[in-house]
């Protein structure tokens, strides 16, 4: 019998990506429509929410984010879905090496406490959630990532754009690997617990290892610049988006990664994108031989 996922911000990366990865396996997709802001007359009949919704431009995380947590416990509550949604390291503060499920969760930024906040209101609902909790995102569709927005920004011009120490290890996830990894654990829901908190390892390197890649895969040479956080800080008082960014900018310095442990226990037969296909999307067309992964849109390993 076929299954129903119902999608929240389908076109952002993580809806639009796990509507494929659904659609894809056989599942019912459905997309909640912002506009009738009626999530749970949207939720009855589905199976499992995946929460794709995120503040616009990274702003009011205080005000947005229990009010989206609120809507989606009662969607969940009302229509017995499971909700997956994706986590994210903030909660860590400045963990460094390697994090996981059984890592304090000792953040000492705003945004961190509100995500802490958000994953205990879940818990203490009695809703069943999937957290899979990963790395900084990789879209090949270059929507809103860190990849495309600012490592690979001035790409074209053979630069990598360094927000940090070019030698700390940093923890990605690329976002059709998610999807996919979200939709296999759907599928084994009836096993897990009512609150699951997993690591998705995703791929770990630093920028130099990147930079080391990328002249492998294009035959050029490419030059790593420093991001002008002089000019984003000038900002910061009058601009909110500034002022949210300087806030997590410790990340792109801090050595860490994300545990394999729980997520190879329970998902055995994963096989993540290869690493150096994730390490390149972001590259422009004309200087990237292989375009097979940023072309299609979605991952080329089989499951």
């Amino acid at each position: 019998m076929s299954q129903t996922v119902l999608i929240l911000g389908g076109n952002g990366k993580i809806g639009s990506h796990a509507a494929d990865a659904f659609w894809n396996a056989g599942w019912r997709v459905r997309h909640y429509d912002r506009s009738t802001n009626d999530m749970t007359a949207a939720a009855m009949g589905a199976d499992v929410i995946v929460n794709g919704l995120n503040p616009p431009l990274y702003r009011d995380w205080a005000r947005n984010i229990p009010m989206i947590t609120d809507q989606v416990i009662a969607a969940a509550k009302a229509s017995g879905a499971t909700v997956i949604l994706p986590g994210n390291v903030y909660n860590f503060g400045r963990h460094e090496g390697e994090m996981n499920e059984t890592t304090p969760q000792a953040a000492h930024t705003r945004k961190g406490r509100i995500r802490i906040a958000m994953e205990d209101a879940y818990r203490a609902s009695g809703v069943q959630t999937i957290v899979l909790r990963a790395g900084n995102f990789i879209d090949p569709n270059g929507n809103g990532d860190i990849m495309s927005m600012l490592i690979m920004r001035a790409a074209a011009s053979k630069k990598l754009t360094s927000p940090g120490n070019a030698d700390a290890m940093q923890a990605y996830a690329y976002v059709p690997d998610w999807a996919r990894a979200a939709r296999m654990l759907a599928e084994k829901r009836d096993s897990l617990s009512s609150f699951e908190d997993i690591a998705f390892p995703g791929h770990s390197f630093t920028l130099n290892q990147l930079k080391s890649q990328v002249e492998a895969t294009t035959g050029m040479a490419f030059k790593v610049t420093s991001f002008p956080w002089w000019a984003v800080r000038l900002a910061s008082p009058f601009v909110e988006l500034a002022r949210e960014m300087l806030e997590m900018r410790y990340l792109y310095s801090l050595n860490h990664w994300l545990g394999a442990g729980k997520f190879d226990e329970l998902l055995p037969d994963f096989r993540p994108t290869p690493l150096a296909d994730v390490m390149c999307v972001g590259l422009p067309a004309d200087i990237n031989p292989d375009q097979s992964v940023r072309s299609s849109g979605k991952a080329v390993a089989a499951e």
